[in-house]
């Protein structure tokens, strides 16, 4: 045997294949996010379980969830690594991201720790996703004043860099267990150029947000274009770009059906707003909804194709917030974009290219 633990697998024998399509890998996003507030968290978290569980039988290449702190309505997850060493020990195939860990408000070398035990128990399965973002009370809880926030970034995310790059910690005692290749499936987020820059130099991949502050008449993709450009400029030339488009995404078999839901879910998270006290995001319906594709397979697959983001990107990454529908209505989603939306959207996209 090696010195690196094994995949585990889970009862019942091996994991579904990854489905065969184009080089795009498509990956589902959990925020978990409560349906309605009677949910407890062990509910929300069993959910989510259960959506990993369908994504990875129907052919997903990765699960990413979400670091939020203090804010179950706008993501239930404190601790991400902990719940991914979970779905490590229950599903053997799928790939499991952090999209992402908060890293100014952690220690680096715990992160990278905890990160090296989970990808060597995973078999090397993990995609470890940072980002300086936060909310206003995340950086309050941690002591952390929003005037550091890049600085304090920039610094862990040098010496999270540098453990997993395997320099010493301390005069000859590197990172243990080592994990030689997590490097090389580090992620970071940014809403900036400057950000996708230094991604780019990095030879990290680049998640673009599903939604980001901007001009209200500039389409997302259109902002998004100047960072995919400023990354792959960056990049260095034995670099493989790596670019992860998430989008917001609900589809249902009959359109009223898909609205409905969207309505309920974008009323609740106005609710959230107004409670939580934060302006300047979104006042109405559709202000929530405007970065979200929902409709039935061939209307949502006609919207992402003509998405240019998602078109550069490598990986399309899909999240149901703020949707955020009941359990039925989620895995439905799920199996309706592996099995419907993507071979479409692979078609039309191919079509684009060799019309």
């Amino acid at each position: 045997m090696s010195g690196s633990a094994a995949a585990p697998r889970r009862a019942g024998g091996g994991g579904a294949r990854s489905r065969q399509r184009g080089s795009k890998r498509l990956g589902l996003f959990t925020r978990l996010v409560r349906y309605d507030d009677g949910q407890s968290a062990a509910e929300v978290y069993a959910d989510a379980l259960e959506q990993i569980e369908s994504a990875e039988r129907l052919g997903y290449d990765t699960a990413w969830v979400a670091q939020h702190h203090i804010d179950p309505a706008e993501g239930g997850l404190p601790s991400p690594l902990v719940f991914l060493a979970n779905a490590a020990a229950r599903f053997d195939r799928i790939r499991l991201g952090t999209a992402i860990v908060t890293l100014g408000l952690e220690d680096p070398i715990r992160v990278a720790e905890d990160a090296a035990v989970l990808d060597t128990l995973s078999g090397g399965r993990l995609e470890l996703g940072f980002g300086s973002g936060g909310s206003k009370s995340s950086f309050e809880l941690f002591g952390v004043a929003p005037e550091d926030k890049q600085r304090v970034y920039a610094e862990k995310l040098a010496a999270i860099t540098a453990a997993l790059d395997g320099a010493e910690l301390v005069p000859g005692r590197p990172l243990h267990p080592p994990v030689p290749t997590l490097r090389e499936r580090t992620w970071q987020a940014s809403f900036s150029v400057s950000g996708a820059e230094r991604a780019g130099a990095a030879g990290a991949g680049l998640l673009l947000s599903r939604t980001q502050p901007r001009d209200p008449d500039v389409p997302l993709d259109v902002v998004q274009a100047d960072l995919i450009r400023a990354y792959l400029d960056a990049l260095p030339a034995a670099a493989t770009p790596r670019i992860g488009a998430s989008r917001s995404v609900f589809v249902a078999d009959d359109h009223d059906e898909a609205q409905r839901w969207a309505h309920r879910g974008a009323l609740r998270f106005l609710d959230h707003l107004r409670t939580a006290g934060i302006t300047g995001m979104a006042s109405t319906v559709d202000e929530v909804l405007r970065d979200s594709y929902i409709g039935t397979p061939d209307q949502v697959a006609a919207q992402l194709s003509a998405d240019t983001a998602v078109t550069a990107a490598t990986d399309l990454i899909v999240q149901i917030h703020p949707i955020d529908p009941d359990q039925p209505a989620a895995l439905r989603s799920i199996e309706l974009l592996a099995t419907k939306v993507v071979p479409q959207l692979d078609r039309l996209l191919t079509e684009r290219v060799h019309p």
